[in-house]
């Protein structure tokens, strides 16, 4: 049997009403301020024996002559090399396989790095290829000589490349990322440093 309102005292009224924008508040609160998502950490340098090695794959594989690699030091990931331009070459990475990763969830890759001033790119590869041979999905991130930063790559700015290439597709498939690296190929010969803390999706 419904009971009509103006037939409830207003003082019970006013309880009821106080009753129900109290329970409604964290629901409204929430909508308005959503949790931000928890950012996955992919790689911190412990060094611990479960962690994907690092390789190098340089210039050499089509006749250059830069030198970089790879290099686990106190806590640190150490990205260092020299960069030539002879015979054509001009670029150096660093590659990490392990278990295939799924960042269908994530926006970005985020990286604390200290560097030494040049443009850096972060690299990513699936299970696409072109030609019978790897696509790696790439883009360019800054750094400071010497200084720590935070740096942000939106998965959306990572454009398909083969060997310098760029290429109009297959876009990437962020349910299997099956490599993450760091290259340097900015055309500017010598000497060249990276020292990268953590990497991590959000």
């Amino acid at each position: 049997m419904a009971i009509a309102l103006q037939n409830i005292p207003q003082r019970v009224r006013a309880l009821i009403l106080t009753s129900l924008l109290a329970s409604a508040a964290p629901t409204a609160l929430a909508a308005l301020n959503p949790t931000p998502p928890l950012a996955v950490t992919l790689f911190e340098f412990s060094g611990a024996p479960n962690e994907p090695a690092w390789i190098a794959v340089n210039d050499g594989v089509m006749g250059g002559v830069s030198r970089g690699g790879a290099k686990l030091i106190d806590g640190s990931l150490h990205f260092r090399g020299v960069l030539s331009l002879e015979n054509n070459g001009g670029f150096s990475s660093i590659r990490s396989g392990g278990p295939t990763r799924d960042l269908q969830a994530a926006k970005a890759i985020m990286l604390r790095v200290k560097g030494d001033g040049r443009t850096y790119r972060l690299q990513l590869a699936t299970n696409a290829e072109f030609r019978r041979a790897r696509i790696s999905y790439q883009a360019e991130f800054p750094t400071k000589r010497g200084e720590w930063t935070e740096v942000t790559v939106p998965l959306a700015s990572l454009v398909p490349q083969f060997r310098g290439q760029k290429l109009s597709g297959p876009p990437l498939d962020r349910t299997r990322i099956e490599e993450i690296g760091l290259s340097l190929s900015d055309g500017n010969p010598g000497a060249f440093a990276l020292e990268v803390d953590w990497i991590k999706a959000e």
